[in-house]
């Protein structure tokens, strides 16, 4: 599926070919720090079918307590998160965050990771009232 998106400012566009099946949340306590949120909604995607079409993002590199390194990327203006990545043998993959994609409605999780991790309210979201607007 091609998709496209941008940081919240647009300085930073971007498009990619991505494979829906591929779409997660990562509950993990580094994604919701990193996120400011409960969990990080992301796609995995192959360095070749990711394109950034304007602007450079700034890099964050954060070691984990395993001592791996992952790089993530944002940007310098918006502060918006783009995409992850860790190095690893083998080809690349960037972990996108679907939030900035333009046709993240079409982009449903099909996998949830480090829920050991996770709130124990996440479940009870369908049973709180909503509301179209603030």
């Amino acid at each position: 599926m091609k998709i496209d998106g941008s940081c919240h400012c647009g300085s930073i566009r971007y498009e990619a070919e991505v494979d829906p099946a591929r779409v997660y949340i990562c509950h993990c306590t580094d994604c919701q720090s990193i996120t400011g949120s409960a969990f990080r909604w992301a796609v995995s995607v192959a360095e070749d079918d990711f394109t950034i079409l304007s602007g450079k993002p700034k890099t964050y590199l954060k070691t984990s307590d395993g001592g791996a390194t992952s790089h993530q990327l944002f940007c310098p203006d918006c502060a918006s998160p783009l995409y992850a990545y860790s190095e690893t043998e083998g080809p690349r993959f960037f972990n996108l965050r679907v939030g900035t994609a333009r046709q993240r409605a079409d982009l449903t999780p099909k996998s949830q990771y480090w829920c050991r991790s996770s709130q124990n309210w996440i479940d009870i979201l369908g049973a709180t009232k909503g509301h179209d607007t603030q």
